[in-house]
């Protein structure tokens, strides 16, 4: 169990009595550098036992040391496997990594070795990992992108691996990638669009870049054309969620075929790609659960050797989730999405992204980017989140970073032709949108806070 130190309090203490956690594993270093940023881990988990990695250290004797490095040495690997590894079933549960939380609760979710092991051979096997490859690890392990992608594609795979401890710290990475010359870099869309707005950053630092891979949050075209721009660097977009451990589809480059010199497409821009080996889309009815024709909206259902077991202690959940059709386990993602005739995957919105007007549905993500395209500002902070409304059912509020004035806001909204609609019923300006430690938007506190600004 990985937990997330960026989380809140409630949501920490949350995890721990899920899981039943005893006993955690830490550094008394890492939990110093905790505590200078406010998070007191033993304050917050005062009943769980400590275990430090600097303790464990000084139990390990010299004599021990040059044992194990002369068996190490001698030994073949084999035989070291059956000596000191325990083979564990390949559907036991390896992980529980929880949900981010981003719409509400954080769920913990139950990964097993299979489900692992795939995913790692899923992504070596598109991104054609070569022995030289450096990757450069950014990403915390407490998410699923991170563990899978960050620590276990390299050490199953024998990658060098350069970590650096904080994803926002972008000229430190930067140099890191130019030192250790790596190959490979996995980040968010918030985190890349931070290393292209940093002017300390030079194209030179990361030319070793062949891969530049962006999960977890929706890329935006402005982060695309301005990584492009600034380091002549192409950023491929994929697609997962933690219940598919967590990558289901990514961009890769274009190949050119020698045998009849044609080109086959690897990536399509605006989509997160096509599916990973082994793993299917279907598109079906929200209601009904039917498949849809190529380039429709509906909700998006994902099969393979990724997909979860299921949610810790939910078993109705799991059973909401996980879908048997045509004998087939598929699982419902909660996306609203469509796949086109070449296979490519895009994702439009979230299914409870939606505000419901008086019988009119709004997408939440479409009154964003309206709002981004009519003020000329694309990397505008905002959300907006939907709150219940007396007369309409609910109602849109929009939060809105940075110094802005409210009432300016909606005068230029109402001018520039935005539909009625669409237009906020409120508007609140913030020092910051709440985010997660994956950089994506905390679209539950930030609903909380709407609710209190409203009620204030």
């Amino acid at each position: 169990v990985n937990l997330n130190y960026t989380a809140s309090d409630d949501a920490i203490r949350s995890a721990v009595q899920q899981s039943g956690l005893r006993r955690l594993f830490t550094s008394r270093l890492f939990l110093k550098r905790l505590q200078e940023r406010g998070v007191d881990i033993p304050a917050i988990l005062p009943d769980i036992q400590l275990i430090y990695l600097e303790d464990l250290r000084r139990e390990i004797s010299q004599v021990q040391m040059v044992i194990t490095l002369i068996l190490v040495v001698v030994l073949p690997a084999r035989l070291l496997q059956l000596l000191f590894v325990r083979t564990p079933q390949h559907d036991a549960v390896a992980a529980i990594l929880f949900s981010s939380g981003s719409e509400g609760a954080p769920k913990g979710v139950l990964l097993t070795h299979r489900n692992l092991a795939a995913n790692v051979r899923q992504v070596a096997d598109v991104l054609n990992t070569l022995e030289n490859d450096v990757l450069m690890g950014t990403l915390p392990a407490f998410h699923a992108f991170g563990l899978t992608a960050g620590m276990l594609l390299p050490l199953t795979e024998g990658i060098p691996v350069v970590y650096h401890p904080d994803p926002t710290d972008g000229e430190n990475i930067a140099k890191g990638v130019a030192k250790y010359e790596a190959t490979v870099l996995f980040g968010t869309a918030t985190f890349l669009r931070l290393y292209a707005r940093n002017r300390r950053i030079t194209p030179m630092m990361l030319q070793s870049l062949r891969y530049v891979v962006a999960g977890a949050e929706k890329l935006p075209q402005e982060v695309r054309e301005l990584f492009l721009q600034r380091f002549h660097k192409s950023i491929l977009e994929g697609f997962g969620t933690t219940e598919t451990s967590p990558v289901a589809s990514v961009n890769v480059p274009d190949r050119l075929e020698t045998s009849d010199w044609s080109i086959q497409p690897g990536s399509h821009a605006g989509s997160v790609g096509l599916p990973l080996p082994g793993t299917s889309f279907r598109i079906v009815d929200p209601e009904t659960l039917d498949e849809l024709p190529a380039g429709t909206d509906g909700l998006l259902l994902i099969r393979g050797p990724q997909v979860m077991q299921g949610y810790l202690d939910q078993p109705e959940k799991t059973a909401e989730t996980l879908v048997d059709l045509d004998n087939q386990r598929w699982y419902k993602t909660g996306d609203k999405a469509h796949v086109d005739e070449d296979g490519f995957l895009t994702i439009v919105d979230r299914f409870s992204r939606f505000a419901k007007l008086g019988g009119e549905m709004v997408s939440l993500s479409a009154v964003e980017r309206e709002i981004c395209q009519l003020l000329q500002e694309p990397e505008l902070e905002l959300v907006a989140v939907n709150l219940p409304d007396e007369k309409k059912g609910e109602k849109v509020v929009l939060l809105l970073a940075g110094e802005h004035d409210a009432k300016s806001i909606r005068r230029q909204l109402i001018e520039g032709g935005m539909s009625p609609l669409m237009i906020p019923a409120s508007i609140h300006v913030l020092p910051e949108i709440p985010k997660l430690g994956s950089g994506k938007t905390d679209f539950g506190t930030a609903r909380k806070r709407a609710l209190a600004l409203e009620a204030a």
